[in-house]
């Protein structure tokens, strides 16, 4: 009877610890990271001031292990190229990921012209998002390209080496803004960037919305994955439990 006793005590403890340990598990998330336009390893290794990133896609390379190690799911595509395709192009190829890996509460994450994709993939398909993160993104309003959001900050989108006017740049986002305003937001600004007279325009427009943003500044440059990966590996993680 003493062993049954101790054995009923042992599976009651066994039970309780499992049900703890459901209970303070941390929830798996998806994310999906989209990289800039024009990233090709030129342009990547002249504004991250070092020699040894690939292009695409891989440019997250550096802060992957942090999210997979909290069996985060992640993926990172490379984008198909800017002279064989457009903006509606790059969107579809995003959302066709989603839709074929039926992912669902999704942190969509977009750097650079990154954040033009993201708006439209969560205005197609709002109920797939879980959060967009704009990492020293751009950000659209209805019926603006790429082009026309650096035109609206006083600079010539020319003036900018290695940018021209591919048809993923020049295309113009048409969108409901209604459908992705319920979605919660990040936007994380790299005050040494580059592009911080485009940036500047973003923090305006987050700053008139009030509501449904959290802002956050990184004192580095345009590529915080290069430069400072550990700080921006942290704020996606808090961005996937906030």
């Amino acid at each position: 009877m003493k062993k049954r006793a101790i054995l009923a005590i042992v599976l009651l403890m066994i039970l309780a610890s499992l049900e703890v340990s459901a209970m303070t598990a941390k929830p798996v998330r998806t994310y999906i990271l989209v990289h800039g336009g024009n990233m090709s390893t030129d342009a990547w290794n002249r504004l991250a001031k070092r020699n040894v990133y690939p292009p695409g896609g891989k440019v997250w390379d550096s802060i992957i292990p942090d999210l997979t190690a909290q069996n985060h799911r992640v993926f990172s595509p490379t984008l198909k190229d800017e002279h064989h395709t457009n903006l509606t192009g790059h969107i579809e190829q995003i959302s066709t990921l989603i839709t074929e890996n039926d992912l669902r509460g999704v942190i969509l994450v977009g750097h650079s012209y990154g954040g033009m994709i993201i708006t439209g993939v969560a205005s197609k398909m709002p109920d797939r998002i879980g959060r967009l993160v704009y990492v020293d993104a751009a950000l659209p309003d209805p019926g603006q390209s790429l082009f026309d959001i650096i035109v609206s900050s006083g600079r010539d989108p020319l003036s900018f080496p290695g940018l021209e006017a591919a048809p993923p740049y020049v295309e113009k986002l048409h969108f409901d803004p209604q459908k992705i305003q319920p979605l919660p937001k990040t936007y994380i600004l790299c005050t040494e960037s580059e592009f911080a007279a485009v940036t500047r325009v973003a923090g305006q427009k987050i700053a008139a919305a009030g509501k449904g943003w959290t802002y956050l500044e990184l004192p580095t440059s345009h590529v915080p994955m290069a430069t400072m990966r550990d700080k921006i590996a942290q704020l996606l993680l808090e961005a996937g439990i906030q």
